[in-house]
C-alpha cells in the first residue's frame, strides 16, 4: 500500500493523503459537504439525472467520498467502486466506516479491467476519478476505455472524467476529442472552476459525455448555486475545443500532465 495518512481538518472532516497528496475529504457525519471542487461538480451533474436511486460506477475509490454522498442524496443506489488499492481501501473502511443499508461494492481491479466486466447498459453513471503519481494514467484517456463506458452506459446515461492539466487545457482537448471519436456520445459539457477554465492555474475540470442531450443552461443555474466559483461550456463549446484536438490512439494515449509541487499551481 502507497503511504496513506487520515488528517483531521479540525472541523469535523478528515482528509485522505496519498503519497503526501490530498486524494479526499470525509465528512461522516454529513456527506453532504463537498470541500473538493471537482466533486462539487460531479455532484452537480449527478444532480440533473430522474429523481431515484441511480446505479452508479465509480472508478478510483480513496476515501469514498461520492459514493457516499450518493448513498446520502439518493438511497438504495447501487454502487461499483473499482479500486485496485485493496490495502487502501482496508484502511479507508477501517478509519472512515460507510453508513448502515449502503449498497457500495467495491471491487479490487483496475479501470480498464472493471468496466470491461460490466454489463451493457447497466449504469446510469459512470465516473472516472483514479489518478496514479498525481497523473491520470494514459488507458483510461484511450478510446477503448471511453468506447467501454459508453457501452456500460444506459441511454441518457453519463460519463464524468476528472481531468487534471495545464493551463490552456490540451490534454483535455485530446480525452474530448477521443470521446468524440468512439461514436458513443451525444453531447458535451465541461465544468471547472473560472480561474482553471481561464487558463489562469493548473487544475481539474469534469468532462462530461453524454449518451442523451445534455442541457447545459441547467448544468449553469446549479453551477450559479455553487459554493465554488464554476463555469460551464456547453456542447458546441467543447467540439470546438476538441477540433482543434488530436484524437489519442489505443497505442499512443498519454497520462494527464505531472501535477506542479504544491503552492505553485497559479501562473497568473
Amino acid at each position: 500500500m502507497s503511504d496513506l495518512e487520515f488528517v483531521p481538518d479540525g472541523d469535523g472532516g478528515v482528509i485522505v493523503m496519498r503519497d503526501g497528496q490530498p486524494q479526499s475529504h470525509v465528512v461522516l457525519d454529513d456527506p453532504g459537504i463537498l470541500a473538493f471542487e471537482y466533486i462539487s461538480h460531479f455532484a452537480l451533474v449527478l444532480g440533473t439525472l430522474p429523481e431515484g436511486p441511480l446505479a452508479v460506477t465509480h472508478v478510483g475509490g480513496a476515501g469514498l467520498t461520492l459514493p457516499r454522498w450518493v448513498h446520502h442524496t439518493r438511497p438504495g443506489s447501487p454502487q461499483i467502486v473499482l479500486e485496485p488499492d485493496a490495502a487502501m481501501t482496508e484502511a479507508v473502511r477501517r478509519e472512515l466506516p460507510l453508513p448502515r443499508g449502503h449498497r457500495i461494492r467495491v471491487r479490487p481491479v483496475d479501470g480498464l479491467t472493471g468496466v470491461r466486466a460490466l454489463a451493457d447498459s447497466s449504469a446510469d453513471a459512470v465516473v472516472v476519478d483514479a489518478y496514479a503519481a498525481g497523473q491520470v494514467p494514459a488507458e483510461l484517456a484511450s478510446p477503448a476505455f471511453l468506447s467501454d463506458i459508453a457501452r456500460v452506459l444506459r441511454p441518457g446515461g453519463l460519463a464524468l472524467l476528472n481531468l487534471a492539466d495545464e493551463p490552456g487545457l490540451r490534454w483535455v482537448a485530446r480525452v474530448a476529442a477521443t470521446a468524440g471519436s468512439t461514436g458513443g456520445y451525444a453531447a458535451y459539457a465541461l465544468l471547472g472552476t473560472h480561474d482553471v477554465l481561464k487558463g489562469r492555474r493548473f487544475g481539474n475540470t469534469v468532462l462530461v459525455a453524454s449518451r442523451g442531450p445534455l442541457d447545459a443552461d441547467e448544468l449553469r443555474r446549479r453551477a450559479a448555486r455553487s459554493p465554488f466559483p464554476t463555469g460551464v461550456r456547453g456542447d458546441a463549446e467543447v467540439r470546438r475545443m476538441a477540433a482543434s484536438a488530436r484524437p489519442f490512439g489505443d497505442d499512443d494515449a498519454l497520462p494527464s500532465p505531472p501535477p506542479p509541487e504544491l503552492g505553485r499551481w497559479r501562473v497568473r
